[in-house]
């Protein structure tokens, strides 16, 4: 699938973006961009869910965020911790971000966030890089872009996956969020989602 880039981020600017792309907006959709189309997928409805799931997890900026948007490793694990004993997560049964022996912290870190050691072990396969040893690796870009693009198209975060949703004349924009959380803000970035759907295919060339 051939995109040309220059007619996306001019439909997206103003749609999506409030009128204004920062360097690491645009950083960011690249980051997806060059990934999908590495992999020669050509379901421009997959891109653009990928996309809106980029932009409701990192609350907009298209850039690797630690959970809670935190700016270091201590504030994201305190903040977990205090909501944790407030009862504000109460569907966590094991308290993840609980430092090990070690002192590594396995919080939400992505484009899409992944928690928990097994999971870190999982995405490690995938990028070739060791995050168990090194979680914040999963802060840099490329390596994120990687976990979210295939993590969403292999169904590596809860065993949905894309194609599951859009095949064909299947499209279905709400239910896509089961791919990575339920139903949480589905119909949120569903919305997003055709946003970003109706620029790519604007862009897309012959």
């Amino acid at each position: 699938m051939r995109i040309d880039r220059r007619i996306v981020f001019a439909g997206l600017r103003n749609a999506v973006f409030g009128g204004r792309l920062s360097q690491g907006q645009v950083d960011g959709v690249e980051a997806v961009l060059t990934r999908f189309s590495a992999r020669g997928w050509a379901d421009p409805r997959w891109l653009a869910y990928m996309l809106a799931t980029a932009h409701h997890e990192t609350g907009g900026t298209m850039q690797a965020v630690r959970e809670t948007f935190a700016g270091t490793d201590e504030e994201a694990v305190s903040r977990l911790e205090r909501a944790w004993r407030a009862g504000k997560l109460p569907t966590v049964r094991t308290p993840y971000w609980r430092r090990d022996e070690a002192g590594r912290s396995y919080y939400g870190r992505g484009l899409v966030q992944i928690t928990h050691r097994e999971n870190y072990e999982k995405m490690s396969r995938v990028t070739a890089l060791d995050l168990v040893q090194a979680p914040d690796l999963a802060l840099r870009l490329d390596v994120a872009a990687t976990i979210l693009v295939v993590g969403m198209t292999e169904g590596l975060f809860s065993g949905a996956r894309l194609s599951d949703c859009f095949a064909g004349t299947k499209a279905d924009w709400t239910g896509a969020r089961k791919i990575v959380n339920g139903t949480d803000r589905a119909r949120k970035i569903a919305v997003t989602a055709r946003i970003f759907d109706a620029a790519i295919r604007a862009g897309l060339m012959v």
